[in-house]
């Protein structure tokens, strides 16, 4: 989706880019060189900070969404690293545990293990051991149904950078639109008199917009995609050692039934007393 929009957005700001060219060439051929040269040379801003804000009334508030944006870009991307960890995901030998009392038939033992030391890993475990009374599929079905709400859980909270991504461009490309409108309406106000430097003015300061939509989407995205890719690593790894620490729950629930299953019939015994003589 976000490769379909950026080369909308290009092709869009192309086709504008050239209908101004176009439109600059005819004025220049009815105006007088010196006299707009001269008004756009007075009229040009010089420095970074005017460049950006440019654009007037709309193009400062889309620069200043698309500053906020950023912001928000940034503290997602800082808060995810502290987050979206190892060592908080999985807590270092918590799965070992788990499984060693589990081994020694402490279920109980093993969920206040898990409560004492939250995470994505002992909220899967916690949630598998409730089920142990009911036998090792619901345990394992468990297990799984918790997991797969974390792993959501994990991914509705980076979607927020993936929103960005995509609004960014689409913000950019709206100033750009609207500084087009406004540049071309300058050239039709002054009835054609208007010359190339004038225009070319309105254009760059117009790009502007789109040049730092894309400035905040790329990254967006491409954190976006380096931590969707660490999730489902680290589910993957959860996930193994859940199946790991249930071990000897899994191991003593199917050794049960085998080990209560009623023994095999007896043969029938003949009877003590003399076999009567069969008749002829």
């Amino acid at each position: 989706m976000f490769k379909k929009s950026i080369l909308y957005t290009l092709i869009i700001v192309s086709l504008i880019a050239w209908l101004g060219m176009e439109v600059s060439l005819r004025a220049q051929t009815s105006s007088p060189p010196d006299a707009t040269a001269a008004t756009a040379a007075e009229k040009a801003p010089d420095t970074l900070f005017s460049i950006v804000f440019s654009g007037g009334i709309i193009g400062v508030t889309i620069m200043l969404t698309l500053f906020a944006s950023s912001i928000c870009a940034a503290y997602l991307v800082f808060e995810h690293l502290m987050t979206i960890r190892r060592s908080e995901i999985m807590p270092p030998g918590l799965g070992d545990e788990v499984r060693n009392l589990l081994n020694n038939g402490n279920a109980a033992g093993a969920y206040e293990l898990c409560r004492a030391r939250p995470s994505f890993l002992a909220y899967v475990m916690q949630h598998g051991l409730t089920e142990v009374e009911n036998g090792w599929s619901e345990v394992e079905k468990a297990l799984e149904e918790s997991l797969a709400e974390q792993q959501a859980r994990l991914f509705r909270k980076i979607e927020y950078l993936s929103v960005i991504g995509n609004i960014a461009p689409m913000l950019g490309l709206l100033g750009t639109v609207a500084g087009m409108i406004l540049a071309f309406q300058q050239v039709a106000s002054s009835q054609g008199s208007a010359g190339a430097a004038e225009l070319a003015q309105g254009i760059y300061s117009a790009l502007v917009t789109t040049v730092a939509g894309l400035i905040v989407a790329i990254p967006s995205l491409a954190a976006f995609a380096v931590f969707r890719s660490r999730i489902d690593q680290f589910v993957a790894e959860a996930a193994y050692q859940a199946q790991h620490a249930f071990a000897p729950l899994k191991r003593r629930s199917l050794a049960g039934p085998a080990l209560s299953s009623p023994p095999p019939p007896s043969p029938p015994t003949l009877p003590s007393g003399p076999l009567s003589p069969r008749r002829a």
